[in-house]
């Protein structure tokens, strides 16, 4: 089997991860992204067994040059582009996505297809993901599904738990006593599926099977980085979880009197007034959308004339 010394170039080498490096087990270890993990970077996963993983390689993995072992395999826990960020680093080794999620990793066009963006959003994007991301299509891409093992050797395993509506195929993983969630970021901000290829139930039932896992490390790819302990995991997902109900809420009560959905967007439950970007309207639009299928379905709101909604 071919490996990869993890190198950007035989001229580049791998910067010390002496620092940034944080070992919670034998097999498992956090590489830290730039500020603590904050968006554009993120906390990658490595496992070492007989052969190596690296889940959700960020633009620090590739800031860096690499890694500080050899990788035979890079998981994608979905298809962002802050997460296959390193995909065309590791040009030697295999690279895996839920098979929902494979057109994002195989090529660009499919990566732009998960957000829904249009016109000069979507150029925007476009450029940012190619430029900033560093992003490379992986066709070579394999798919797996809920439950699949990746087994390295040497007793190691990791155990891949599907875990949709941040995307089709978000996924999260269990190594030794480790819970990486990937996206299920347990911030202030909540959960975001503002995304064409997000589902707002599917988000619902996927925090309430993520709560069941039980370890003793929990890792996020952004913000809060490495959680010990099951108490303090179960507040802070639970908090997070709280955010879905509090944004119902506040668009149940914008609907006190009647409103379009574009008028819902304009209002922002999600971004504060002052965030700007050519993608905001977009997923200010697809979480109002999400909203108010689960109010109407629910009986909550009803269309009350052509295109205005209201509260029941």
């Amino acid at each position: 089997m071919s490996r990869t010394t993890a190198s950007a170039s035989a001229a580049s080498p791998i910067a010390s991860w002496d620092d940034a490096q944080v070992r919670l087990s034998g097999a498992v270890s956090v590489l830290v992204g730039d500020r603590s993990g904050a968006y554009p970077s993120g906390n990658s996963l490595l496992i070492e067994g007989a052969e190596n993983a690296l889940i959700d390689p960020s633009v620090t993995v590739v800031a860096r040059g690499g890694v500080p072992v050899a990788i035979d395999a890079v998981i994608n826990s979905h298809g962002h582009e802050d997460h296959v960020a390193g995909n065309g680093l590791f040009s030697a080794s295999r690279v895996h996505a839920h098979e929902a999620d494979l057109d994002a990793v195989r090529s660009l066009d499919g990566l732009l297809e998960v957000y829904g963006f249009e016109g000069e959003a979507r150029d925007e994007f476009a450029q940012v993901v190619s430029e900033e991301f560093y992003y490379q299509p992986r066709p070579d891409a394999e798919g797996f599904s809920d439950g699949h093992v990746f087994d390295l050797g040497r007793g190691v395993t990791i155990e891949a738990l599907h875990l949709p509506g941040h995307t089709r195929g978000h996924s999260g993983f269990v190594v030794d006593d480790v819970f990486f969630l990937s996206d299920i970021d347990l911030t202030g901000f909540g959960p975001y599926y503002g995304d064409a290829w997000s589902d707002l139930e599917q988000f619902d039932a996927s925090l309430a099977k993520a709560r069941e896992v039980e370890a003793n490390w929990y890792v996020t790819f952004h913000h809060k980085g490495i959680i010990e302990g099951r108490d303090a995991f179960l507040a802070l997902i639970d908090t997070f979880h709280a955010v879905i109900d509090r944004r119902h809420g506040d668009m149940l009560e914008f609907l006190v009197e009647p409103h379009t959905l574009e008028e819902m967007a304009a209002h922002r439950f999600v971004y504060r007034p002052h965030v700007e970007g050519a993608h905001i309207v977009d997923v200010e639009h697809r979480t109002a959308e999400l909203h108010l299928q689960r109010m109407v379905r629910r009986g909550e709101a009803a269309e009350v004339e052509p295109g205005r909604f209201r509260r029941t």
